[in-house]
Order: structure tokens, then sequence, then C-alpha cells
């Protein structure tokens, strides 16, 4: 990367990363003060907790398509400066209803997609990968420093304190934002990269695509739902204090993710992903029925943290697999209305998984909020076990000015060469998206169409 690129890419990783850290930090610590909260009820704190999954689904295809006529900055600022009010009013709200209006105004600064076509506005397209990898791990250690820096900020400042905390990092995104992050020289528009809404009939009608929608639902639904009852069985059915949770939140979490390693590389590797995560999704029907056990009969925080290993092994394995599989599916010129779809299910999840375990909660306990997710793992298992998606390999190459006026001839050549399943010109006519079949794909076939330019 070029000193510009390198700025994009670690300023916007920064932006992304901290504006999640100021969600997840209160993920770990919520619910152990919704009993001294007024007004809280378990219907009502699951709905504090999941909220901004509600307003960040709603409102991210319209933040990323106004990106396109207002800017990509602008766009970024004003979801990040409703991230801020949002932190400030949870944070001096003084019921649980204050709190739910702060969260979904976290929610509402829907900044994601805008981010990901700034990303694309600001780095090439040879160097896109890297930068959007780049971005992928930022979030994943956000989320594992989030839970364990939660249970450490709780102790000090309380939960008001956090909010107040999320506020100040989102201020520090802005900051981020305006000062380190470059400004594009022009937009572009990226149909793989962000939604549209013409395509979003055609997505969501597909039928491997509506799988993996619903996966990544059920997923973040689970995950939600854990969050609800986890904290509060730390210290009451395995008696660790809640100063000491990051204690067992970090090296869990951490001992998740290298467990996941393994099986991304064989996934990946020996091309069989799809089987990978059936075996990732049977492994969670088997731990939060397990931990549906160990809520009812009781168990020392040993066993609860190697069920916890577990399942994040398995969510991490999933989080990382199926946005890949995602992108596979997707017809190349819609590819961001698919990832966008596949967001939207995602934060709906997060909403449901507050709003209905919340609701179960109050209803019938602990025990019942984690054994309800058995039914909705084991319908996504069965779902999950329709055709294996082919193994494909998504590049884009630049079009060589010899090819200038002649689109149609360009398309017909590349289609025409061994491997290539799918082919799409970009909306500016400089590069093209190709979906191949590496088996049958010829070394430098594709580059030498490409130099030797249409036939005179």
């Amino acid at each position: 990367m070029n000193a510009r690129e390198l700025r994009a890419t670690t300023g916007l990783a920064a932006i992304y990363g901290v504006r999640m850290a100021g969600l997840f930090l209160i993920l770990p610590v919520f619910m152990l003060h919704a009993d001294d909260i007024p007004g809280a009820t378990p219907l009502l704190a699951g709905l504090a907790l999941g909220i901004y999954g509600l307003t960040q689904a709603a409102l991210q295809i319209p933040f990323g398509l106004l990106s396109d006529r207002l800017g990509r900055k602008p766009l970024i600022a004003a979801g990040l400066g409703l991230f801020v009010l949002g932190s400030l009013v949870a944070g001096f709200a003084e019921d649980i209803h204050g709190i739910i209006l702060g969260r979904a105004l976290q929610g509402a600064g829907a900044v994601a997609a805008v981010v990901l076509a700034l990303t694309a506005d600001l780095v090439t397209e040879e160097r896109r990968t890297r930068a959007l990898a780049v971005i992928g791990l930022t979030i994943g250690l956000t989320f594992t420093v989030s839970m364990a820096l939660g249970p450490v900020l709780d102790r000090g400042i309380g939960l008001s304190g956090i909010f107040l905390v999320a506020a100040g990092l989102g201020v520090l995104a802005l900051v981020i934002l305006l000062v380190w992050v470059p400004s594009p020289g022009r937009l572009r528009q990226h149909p793989d990269m962000v939604p549209q809404w013409s395509a979003l009939p055609r997505v969501l009608a597909d039928p491997d695509l509506a799988r993996m929608n619903a996966g990544i639902f059920i997923l973040h639904l689970v995950l939600a739902a854990n969050f609800l009852v986890l904290p509060t069985f730390l210290v009451d059915g395995a008696g660790l204090a809640p100063a000491d949770h990051w204690a067992f939140y970090l090296p869990v979490l951490l001992t998740g993710f290298a467990l996941m390693l393994p099986g991304v590389i064989l996934g990946e590797r020996r091309r069989r992903m799809h089987g990978v995560l059936l075996v990732a999704i049977g492994l969670l029907v088997v731990v939060q029925a397990a931990l549906g056990l160990v809520f009812h009969l009781g168990g020392d925080v040993w066993v609860l943290a190697l069920l916890m290993v577990g399942f994040f092994a398995a969510f991490n394995l999933l989080e990382a697999g199926l946005p890949a599989m995602v992108s596979r599916a997707a017809p190349l010129a819609h590819k961001g209305t698919a990832m966008g779809g596949f967001a939207t299910a995602q934060f709906l999840g997060i909403f449901a998984g507050g709003a209905l375990g919340g609701a179960l909660l109050g209803l019938a306990g602990p025990v019942a909020v984690l054994l309800a997710s058995v039914p909705a793992l084991m319908t996504w298992l069965l779902l999950a076990r329709g055709r294996t998606p082919e193994h494909l390999v998504t590049r884009t190459l630049a079009v060589p000015a010899v090819w200038e006026g002649y689109p149609v001839r360009l398309l017909d050549e590349l289609r025409a060469c061994p491997g290539v399943a799918e082919v799409v010109l970009s909306p500016d006519a400089g590069s093209v998206y190709l979906r191949l079949r590496p088996e049958l794909q010829e070394e430098g076939a594709l580059q030498t169409c490409l130099e030797r330019g249409p036939a005179r």
C-alpha cells in the first residue's frame, strides 16, 4: 500500500473498531445492573441490550445509498454524531426508557456500509482485499478487548461511565475521520460493496442467500440471548465476582479464536467450508443444550469456561465463514446488496435475541432462554444442509485502454475463457469482476485476453 492507502485503511479500521467498542463494552456488564435501573423489567432490559440492532438494520442501507449523493465522509460524520448523542442520552438516563432511547440512537449511526464504500474509493482494487482484511481483524480484536475491558471499566466508573466512555470513543472516531482519513477525489459506485435498492428483491429471493441470512440471524439471536443470562450466572451460579469477569472472558475468547483457526484453514484449503460450518452449527446445538443443563443443575466456573470456549470457537468459525460464502454465492453485479441483506439479518438477530430473550427471561427464567435457542439452531442445521455452494474464486482486473469502447466484446471474450463462471463490467467500465472455477483456469489466459485487445 502507498502512504495514502495506508492512512485510509488504518483510519477507517480505527473508526470501525472504536465505534464497535462503544457498542460492545456494555455487553458483559449490562445485565448485572438491570435490577438497579428504575423501571427495568427483563423484557425492557433485553430491549435495551438489542435495540441498537433494529435501528442499525433499518438504516444501514439508506446510509450507504445516501453516501453516493451526499458524500462518504459527511455521512460517516453524521452517523458518528448520532452514536455520540445516543451514548450521552444513555449515560445520563435516569431510567430504562432513557437507556433504550440512547441505545436506539447509537445504532441509528449505521455507517458500516459507508465505511466500506469509502475504503473502496480510497484503496485500489489490487489492495482492497488486504484493507478489508485489516478492518475484519479489527472488528474481531475489538470484540475480544471489549468483553475483557467492560468489567474492568464497570468496576471503576459503572454503567453510566461506560456509556460516557463510548461517547468519548465516538468523538475520537470523528477526529480520526476529519484529521487522518483522506478525502476521495471523486465518488464511484461500488455494486460489489454498496447495496442497491433495485437488486434487493432478486437477492432476497435467492434460496442459497436466504439460508445464509437465516443462519446469521439465528447466530446473533443466540449471542444476544446468551448475554442476557451469562453475566448474572457468573456471579450467582459460578461464584465469580463482577470485577473478575474479565479473567473469564479474555482466556475463553482467545482460546475459542485459536481453536477456530484450524477449521477456517481446513475449510478453505480443502474446499470443505460448507461441511466445516455444519460441524460448527452442530457444536452450537450441543453447547447450548449443555449450558441449559449447567444453569439448571449448577456448575463451577471451569465447566462453564469449557462450554463457552466451545461456543466461541463455533461462533467465530461461523462469523468468519458465512460472509465468505455469501460473497461467493451472490451475483457479482449485486454482491454489495447481498452483503447488505446479510448484515441486516445479523443486526435483526441481535434485536430479536435481546427482545425475545428478555421476554422469555421474565416469563420462564434463564434456563428457558438457553434451551429455546436449541430448536432455533437445529432448524438452521436442517436449512444449512441444502445444496453445497460451488467453490468459486472472485477476481477483479483493470481493463486496459485497448478495450475502450468495446464493452460487449470484452465481456464475450472473457466469458469464452476456460474456467470463467461469471463476468461483470464495473459501472465506470474501468474494471471487470470475474468469478472463476480455479481447477479449470488456464494460467495467464485472462491476462493474455485483456492485453491483446479486440480483433479489428
